[in-house]
Formats: C-alpha cells, sequence, structure tokens
C-alpha cells in the first residue's frame, strides 16, 4: 500500500513558507514564481495554516478586497487535517474528498515536513494502477 513517505520520494519535501503577517499580493508573488498552488504561512516560526488560490478567489476578489491591504493571516485556511509519512493514500483522498481540500500539510511529530497536493495522490494512484498492470502482463506473458 503507498504511502505519503512515497509520495515525498518522488517530488521532495520542499516547502514554500512565508510569514502570516505578509500581504497577500506578496504571498500570491511567492506562488508565482513557484508555480504552486499553496503556500504554507508561518507565525514565529511555526506551522500556521496554509494559503491557497481558492481561499485567494472566495477571501480577496470576490469579496473586493485589496492585494496589497489584506495580510494572509486574514484569508488563510486553518485546521486543514495533516497527515504524517506513514498515513495512506487511500487516507489522504478520504480526507480530501471528505474535508473538500486539495492540499494537506505533512508532519514528522510537530515538524512540517512537507505538502502534498490532491494532484500527487491522483499521481501517485496512477503510478501504482501503471505497474500492476505492468506487472500483470509480464506474468501473463511469463
Amino acid at each position: 500500500m503507498r504511502k505519503v513517505a512515497d509520495i515525498l520520494r518522488r517530488k521532495g519535501q520542499n516547502v514554500f513558507s512565508i510569514d502570516a503577517g505578509t500581504s497577500v499580493l506578496e504571498a500570491l508573488k511567492l506562488m508565482a514564481g513557484k508555480n504552486i498552488g499553496s503556500v504554507v504561512i508561518t507565525e514565529n516560526g511555526v506551522y500556521a495554516g496554509i494559503l491557497t488560490e481558492r481561499d485567494y478567489a472566495r477571501k480577496v476578489i470576490l469579496m473586493g478586497r485589496s492585494s496589497e491591504a489584506t495580510i494572509v493571516r486574514d484569508i488563510m485556511s486553518t485546521g486543514i487535517p495533516q497527515v504524517a509519512q506513514a498515513d495512506s493514500i487511500d487516507q489522504c483522498m478520504h480526507l480530501m474528498s471528505e474535508g473538500n481540500v486539495r492540499y494537506l500539510p505533512v508532519f514528522d511529530g510537530d515538524k512540517q515536513i512537507g505538502i502534498i497536493s490532491i494532484n500527487d495522490v491522483v499521481a501517485e494512484t496512477i503510478l501504482l494502477h501503471e505497474q500492476t498492470i505492468e506487472h500483470l502482463q509480464s506474468y501473463i506473458h511469463s
């Protein structure tokens, strides 16, 4: 059974983060520059939440707020389920579906060590299916 650790091994453990007092505009610049759809938010160096493109669209654009004047703390998502490296991909899919979230922070104890997206989970699932098919084809042809 595939685990969160398998995703992190494949994609790496790069985590981009910014302080909760940063302007939304600066956060968006970071996300655009790194070509990512979310960024981890910290307060005093400790995980506080995640800012996503969805947060921006719903809490800034639709509310007529200014990206420069709004700070990340005011629109970030908190209370997102957290996962560990030993958690299964199936568990992640369940958490994402049930919570209607697209990103899950990965923790090792109290330390955040990564973040996975729904795209990462889908890619890992597809990879598993492809490997199963190859294995079965090899078995049939041997």
